[in-house]
């Protein structure tokens, strides 16, 4: 997707960004799709429940999820593609965008090591799709996952309503060579956990370690109801400034997954919210060895960082799953 051109009649959408530039491209792909199987499988009614089936799973061990996959578009369509999620995502470098297009090259690399060709190990297999029918009013949802990764942009009456589930992974880590550029995707989510957590006294680590072993996130794919009630850990108000700038630093790596004003927007909630915040971990402060896990859990936020051996590929070492949900507004706050 990195090196597939925008197509030159996306120019009549203009260069303001935004909504309604984004509606514009969505138009344009559509009117370039002839086919109605992959149309169908383009757009599809709102449901919750059609968007609560995302996955961290390949391809071809979760069939379920909605969409047309990248590799049945040709290339102009995936252009349109490409820039409609220019709109919705950031565009810092190892964040939104260029984030995904690292995750794809992760399913390109392990489609060179791997030799389970019924997982679909490729980037061509992520899927994209409409739930619901984009517009200025109503609700819909913007579509885009694959393996390692879940992008569920929610908008109703035009506005973001709600930019969670968000779903990112990748193997191998912390980095690896494909397609023409060296990826290290999530490599900043790591280490600002780690530098947040090393910044700790011993006796704050103490009050924030969790008990137990945490080998996976407990808030992913078909666990919308895992977020724990009760909190724990170490108040983030028990921490200092410094600390506390750290831990913002943090989210930030997530939420600057999101277009720049949306973020700004939940940057500016979860900020407000710190005071009722908490910060835990399980394993080392480093965050590199199996089994360490990062959560951070407020009234709305939800952030988990799991490191766990590799699985696709022959490389010894661990990958991370990690999660971001907001409790107040996962699937834009939709319940059917």
């Amino acid at each position: 997707m990195e090196s597939v051109p925008i197509p030159e009649s996306a120019a009549e959408c203009g260069d303001t960004p935004g909504y309604e530039r984004m509606l514009c491209l969505i138009g344009l792909l559509k009117a370039d799709i002839s086919d109605d199987d992959i149309l169908q499988n383009l757009q599809h009614d709102y449901s919750l429940e059609e968007a609560e089936q995302w996955s961290n799973l390949p391809a071809g061990a979760f069939p379920k999820r909605p969409g047309v996959l990248l590799g049945e578009l040709n290339i102009k369509q995936r252009g349109f593609v490409k820039a409609i999620m220019l709109e919705a995502t950031g565009h810092a470098p190892d964040e939104g965008f260029d984030e995904m297009i690292q995750t794809l090259n992760a399913d390109d690399y392990i489609n060179t090591v791997s030799t389970d060709y019924k997982a679909g190990y490729s980037s061509y297999n992520t899927k994209f799709a409409f739930l619901g029918t984009p517009g200025e009013t109503g609700t819909w949802e913007l579509y885009y996952g694959g393996h390692h990764m879940a992008f569920a942009n929610t908008y109703t009456d035009g506005k973001l309503a709600g930019a969670t589930p968000s779903f990112r992974g990748v193997e191998p880590f912390p980095y690896f060579e494909m397609n023409g550029r060296v990826n290290e995707p999530l490599t900043q989510e790591r280490d600002a956990f780690a530098t947040l957590l090393s910044s700790l006294s011993e006796d704050q680590k103490a009050e924030a370690t969790l008990e137990g072993t945490y080998r996976d996130i407990l808030a992913g794919p078909q666990a919308d109801d895992a977020i724990p009630e009760s909190y724990e850990g170490i108040p983030v108000s028990e921490l200092d400034d410094d600390q506390q700038a750290l831990l913002l630093t943090a989210v930030e790596t997530y939420v600057d997954d999101i277009s720049a004003p949306e973020a700004a927007a939940y940057m500016k909630k979860y900020t407000a919210e710190l005071s009722d915040t908490y910060l835990g971990f399980s394993g080392t402060p480093q965050v590199s060895a199996e089994n360490d896990y990062v959560r951070i859990h407020g009234p709305s936020l939800w952030i988990e960082f799991s490191l766990q051996s590799n699985k696709s590929t022959d490389k010894i070492g661990n990958h991370p799953h990690s999660v971001w949900r907001d409790r107040t507004d996962d699937y834009g706050g939709q319940t059917e």
